[in-house]
């Protein structure tokens, strides 16, 4: 019978004051510490002393990419990255105390206009994202948190590659997966983390993920087979109108060219399905200064360490001025 590790001891780390332990991964725990200066309580994600080079390569990695990003507001904060004494890399991040989604979406029955709120704000995490060169490759609910000010704010970069790289998504989650992650030869870019999105709009709409079948069997073959037929499992709710399921149906079609090519894309028929329903538009924060989705992660007109502050633009809606 397989049970669950046990957590490893959380690290002596100065200035930090360890309360509780807040979860655990695969290769990873995350502690709950008390910062001394500023005051204020953090979560530590701590590395296990006995993960591989290439774990903790992508660990030094998430650390990075999410430093880059942590400065949109729906992208979590990165305080500081470091190594304990005890050799094990850390990552300090912000606390965000409330139930996030991945908590939420099964037990709660989330409203029309709180989904499509939901969708705008990620939709523009991940298209700053795209547009630093970046792809997340493991949006899903449990990766969505909800900080201080009520706002969702994506995570977990820990497997995310540049745009152009071509590998495959080791660890991702197969539930919210696009189907060209599922291949034999695994490929994947801006459209797949569009497809994950989606799906993960769907489950906190259906209160589970888009190709389980309640009832029916829902092992990680099952899984595999029905997202790689491209049919997820209807979900009966009326209040959510047909143009914000054929947005979602879009976003998740079986092959990449037939979704939108960008998040920003599937944002804007978000937030016409908003205007739609008489509903506010959630303003859509974009980096103005980064590329295109799909521009290369690196300049050369830039040193390596440099350090450049983006400014975030709102970006008007279909039609306004």
């Amino acid at each position: 019978m397989n049970r669950r590790r046990e957590a490893s001891q959380p690290p002596h780390l100065p200035g930090y004051a360890v309360q509780r332990l807040l979860g655990s991964g695969g290769s990873a725990d995350v502690f709950l510490y008390e910062q001394d200066l500023p005051r204020r309580p953090v979560a530590v994600k701590v590395l296990l002393g006995s993960v591989d080079a290439d774990v903790r390569e992508a660990f030094e990695r998430e650390a990075d990419l999410t430093a880059r990003l942590s400065h949109h507001p729906s992208i979590v904060t990165v305080h500081q990255a470091g190594v304990a004494r005890d050799g094990r890399p850390y990552l300090v991040m912000e606390y965000c105390a409330r139930p996030g989604l991945g908590q939420r979406y099964r037990s709660e029955r989330f409203e029309v206009a709180e989904v499509l709120e939901l969708g705008v704000r990620l939709a523009s995490a991940v298209e700053t994202a795209h547009r630093a060169g970046i792809l997340h490759r493991d949006i899903k609910p449990g990766n969505v948190l909800t900080n201080d000010f009520g706002r969702p704010v994506l995570t977990d970069f820990g497997i995310a590659s540049t745009v152009d790289a071509g590998g495959p998504a080791v660890g991702m989650s197969i539930p919210w997966a696009a189907p060209e992650l599922l291949a034999a030869e695994p490929h994947g870019d801006a459209r797949s983390d569009v497809y994950s999105l989606a799906a993960t709009l769907f489950s906190a709409l259906a209160g589970r993920s888009p190709f389980e079948r309640p009832g029916g069997g829902n092992e990680a073959a099952d899984l595999v087979g029905r997202i790689e037929r491209g049919a997820p499992v209807p979900f009966v709710r009326d209040d959510v109108p047909d143009r914000l399921r054929t947005v979602l149906a879009r976003a998740m079609a079986r092959e990449p060219q037939q979704r939108h090519a960008r998040a920003l894309d599937l944002a804007q028929d978000l937030r016409a399905v908003q205007a739609d329903l008489g509903l506010p538009v959630t303003a859509l924060d974009v980096d103005e200064h980064a590329g295109p989705a799909g521009a290369a992660t690196t300049s050369a007109a830039a040193p390596a360490d440099a350090t450049r502050v983006r400014p975030v633009v709102e970006v008007a809606p279909h039609g306004a001025p």
